[in-house]
């Protein structure tokens, strides 16, 4: 046995505990692809019937969000919008507008 392996394998574990940071704007770039309905930063039109996201309760749109993702909502596409993302990532959506004002 090669005597730099153990050093090598402890190098190897202490590293994969250690997860890359998070983009801090991970949560901007994501809600990016909202922008073409709801307006850039969710501001959207006040009167063209869609929905601003901007300051909308985090938890409420993660309810929205899953309501659409099951079918319990009806929508023309946000169902399907919604079932693209994992939930960390609409996590990181509804945050992203909770900050919005």
């Amino acid at each position: 046995m090669n005597p730099s392996a153990p050093i090598a394998a402890l190098c190897l574990l202490a590293c994969a505990g250690m997860a890359p940071a998070a983009d801090p704007q991970l949560g901007r770039d994501l809600a990016a692809t909202c922008a073409a309905c709801h307006g850039t930063g969710g501001r959207a039109a006040v009167d063209g019937g869609i929905v601003g996201l901007a300051g909308m309760d985090r938890e409420v749109s993660l309810r929205k969000l899953a309501a659409f993702r099951g079918g319990e909502k009806s929508a023309t596409i946000m169902h399907q919008i919604a079932k693209g993302f994992t939930d960390a990532q609409l996590d990181l959506i509804a945050a992203y507008f909770a900050g919005q004002k």
